[in-house]
Order: structure tokens, then sequence, then C-alpha cells
């Protein structure tokens, strides 16, 4: 994920990488080609290019936006639900620290890692990516536990087994009363409704029938746009109709890059991030040693 400073208004003009102009620059540059050709042959006399009623533009025009903001708010919705998940994993993780203190230490450290390899191995779920070994360095897990957990169909669901089972084993040992443990499984419950809010999103995309119709929609208004403004916008056509593709195209990419939240691209959540804040505060708890957070490159990426 790219986060910038928003209050130079001078370089938001400006402004490349982080943004969907990479993406949509050749088919606007393509466009804008299009329609300074057709000014040319038009006023030239080369040849005779029928002008598209502007009735028909205006009336598409304004279908188009309106299913444009419906399907953006569609998935600005999917990728803030997405965050508002993760927020309260990370406040979960607190919860959970804290109850925790009625287990015995090495009970208590048991759990806390268990918890934080729920955390790490949701991320990698979501991502569709093998389980990252390093994470798990300071919980000194073995190599075959983790190939054993990498070869599970979910794995956070495996690991909530296991701090489910290790909280009934600690009831069973009478280190725990069963206050105590409903006090501290609703936490564990919790967890697995977030992973279940997660895999909603992630394995339910935005219809493609709807994502399709309205990208060829988008695609052939902007590549018609030339032909309706060329009698009306003499010379100016190719500058306007860059700014219109600009704006169409570019809410289309970025509905494309928002729908799916979880995964690598610019504007997708910072997983990374939030994992590596979640075990950064619980070992502080542990008093273990603490991974280096992320920190901000020069590109404006966390590494």
């Amino acid at each position: 994920m790219i986060v910038r400073d928003k209050s130079n208004s001078l370089k938001l003009l400006f402004v490349w990488r982080g943004t969907v102009l990479p993406r949509v620059l050749p088919t606007i540059l393509g466009i804008v080609l299009l329609s300074l050709l057709s000014g040319l042959l038009t006023r030239y006399h080369w040849f005779d290019i029928t002008a598209v009623p502007a009735v028909g533009f205006t009336i598409f025009g304004v279908v188009i936006s309106i299913f444009l903001g419906f399907r953006n708010t569609a998935c600005y919705d999917r990728w803030w639900e997405g965050r508002k998940l993760w927020g309260a994993l990370i406040a979960n993780t607190r919860h959970l620290s804290r109850d925790s203190h009625f287990l015995p230490a090495k009970d208590r450290q048991v759990l806390l890692y268990q918890m934080l390899m729920f955390v790490a191995t949701l991320r990698d779920r979501l991502r569709g990516q093998p389980i990252h070994r390093a994470q798990f360095a300071y919980t000194q897990i073995d190599e075959a536990h983790l190939d054993w957990l990498d070869n599970q169909i979910n794995a956070p669901q495996r690991v909530l087994e296991s701090m489910q089972q290790q909280l009934i084993d600690a009831v069973k040992q009478g280190h725990i009363s069963d206050i105590i443990y409903m006090s501290i499984q609703k936490h564990v419950i919790e967890m697995g409704n977030i992973q279940a809010g997660c895999d909603r999103i992630h394995g339910t995309p935005l219809p493609f029938p709807y994502s399709a119709l309205l990208h060829r929609a988008v695609y052939c208004f902007c590549w018609m746009l030339p032909f309706g403004l060329q009698s009306v916008m003499g010379l100016w056509t190719p500058l306007l109709v860059g700014f219109i593709c600009y704006l169409l195209l570019g809410l289309d990419e970025l509905a494309q890059q928002l729908e799916e939240p979880f995964g690598r691209d610019h504007h997708d959540l910072a997983l990374d991030t939030m994992v590596r804040l979640i075990e950064r505060e619980t070992l502080m708890l542990m008093d273990r040693p603490l991974p280096e957070p992320w920190r901000m490159d020069k590109n404006f990426n966390f590494s």
C-alpha cells in the first residue's frame, strides 16, 4: 500500500507512482491520437467523418456515470470492510493478550504464539501465498510443523483449533475456571468471525458479467467520443477527450484495484504492516526481542 503526504496540492497534480495513470495512459494516448487524426482529416477535407449525435453521447454518458459511481462505491465498501475487519483483529489480539494473564506463564506464551501464527497465516491465506517461514522465527516452531500447517486446506482454522484445545486442557487441569475459559474463548470466536468475514470478501468478487459490461461500455464510449465532439470543439477536441477518458478509464481501473483489497497492488490493504504491528505489540508484552517495524521507502511503500 502506498501512503503519501496530501498536504502539497501542487505535487498531487504531477504525482505518478501510486496513481492509475500508468495503467490507462496507453489507451488515453491512443484515443487522443485518434481524435487528432479525425480532426486533421475533417479540417483539410481529406475525408468526411460523420459526426455522432451529441444527444446520444449525453444519454450514454449519464448512464455510464451512474453505473461507474455505483461500482466504485461497491468496490470501496469491500476495501473499507476489509480494513474494519483487520482493525477489529488488531483490537482483539490486544484484548486476548490482556485476558491471557489468567494462564500460567508458559501456557500464556504458547497461546500468544499461536495467536501470532493465526494472524500471519490469515494474511497468507488471503493472498494465496505459502506460509512465510521467516515470520515464525521467534516462535521456535520446527519446520515439520510448518510444513504440515502449509499443507492444510485452512491453516488459520487449524491454529484456532489448537488454541481452543489448549484452553480446554487448561480447564481440565484446573489452571483456569469455566468463567475464565468463557472470557478467553470469546476472543477465539471473534478471530474466527473475522476470518469468515475476510473469506467472504476474498471469495465473493463483484459479478463478472456486470464488471465486463461496464468495462466494455466505458471503452466504447471513450473511443467514440472524438467523433461526437469534433464538430463542436474543433482543435480543442484532443485535449478535452484526453481529460474525459482519464476520468472514466481511471475510475474503471481504480474500481478493479479496490475490488480485491487483500492483494499486493499499490492500493491494497497494508497487511504486512498490520501483521508486524501485532507482532511487535504482543512480543513487547512478552518481553521478547522485537522484529524491525516496516518503514516507508522513497517510493512511499512500506518495506
